[in-house]
């Protein structure tokens, strides 16, 4: 087991390891243990009954939080003409094509979401081995490989926030900034596990939402109450 420091031991104290807290309280005790001097990122961490090794057990999804994630996204578009046009217009980043190609082959990943129009896959296609580990490439599951680029530009620069099943079964994202209120971060946590609940594969067997925590970047976590997450 790794060393705690003396900050996460002081953090942690008040907070009952085993206990499942309900949201609201779960999420008061991350806001009042947050010591660090930065916003920290508030994260939701899912232990799901599937094994994603099964494709018909793979969960995957995207969901927009009422509240926004409190980053601001930097968002990259392959389009070409009247496209990506649009794509600029909506507030994109970057938008390009074959220079776009180019640019991301050479390692300049200057973005943290990419959008392409369906047209432009079988060019975007050759960097599934950079944007792929990354999490970055466009699929049409989460709304990215879309002839809306507009709509999939000001989705992702207003919250939306994709979300996919790791190898132990978990699924993780951010659900807003420390600073946020306490009932906005309750709401976007509960809008992500309802979209999370909505991805149940068919295969999935046995109870599907296994254990829920939630904490902050610096912070020590905190079990959630799972039946607390339904409004």
């Amino acid at each position: 087991m790794g060393h705690i420091g003396k900050r996460l031991k002081k953090a942690r104290q008040g907070i009952d390891r085993v206990k499942l807290y309900p949201v609201s309280e779960a999420v008061r005790l991350i806001r009042e243990k947050a010591s660090a001097k930065f916003d920290e990122t508030v994260e939701i961490a899912m232990n799901l009954g599937v094994d994603p090794k099964h494709a018909d057990q793979m969960v995957r999804g995207v969901v927009n939080l009422p509240n926004g994630t409190g980053r601001s996204l930097r968002v990259a578009v392959f389009a070409r003409g009247a496209k990506a046009d649009e794509a600029t217009a909506a507030g994109a980043d970057i938008v390009g094509a074959e220079d776009l190609v180019a640019t991301v082959q050479g390692g300049t990943i200057a973005f943290d979401r990419c959008i392409a129009t369906p047209d432009m896959m079988p060019l975007v296609g050759r960097l599934g081995k950079v944007l792929g580990p990354r999490g970055l490439m466009p699929n049409p599951k989460v709304g990215t490989v879309t002839m809306d680029v507009a709509a999939a530009v000001k989705a992702s620069k207003g919250g939306a926030v994709e979300f996919r099943v790791e190898k132990a079964g978990i699924v993780q994202g951010s659900v807003g900034k420390i600073s946020f209120a306490q009932e906005k971060l309750v709401e976007n946590i509960r809008a992500f596990a309802d979209a999370v609940v909505k991805a149940k594969p068919q295969g999935a067997k046995g109870t599907y939402v296994q254990r829920v925590a939630i904490s902050s970047t610096m912070g020590p976590g905190v079990k959630v109450d799972p039946a607390t997450l339904t409004a």
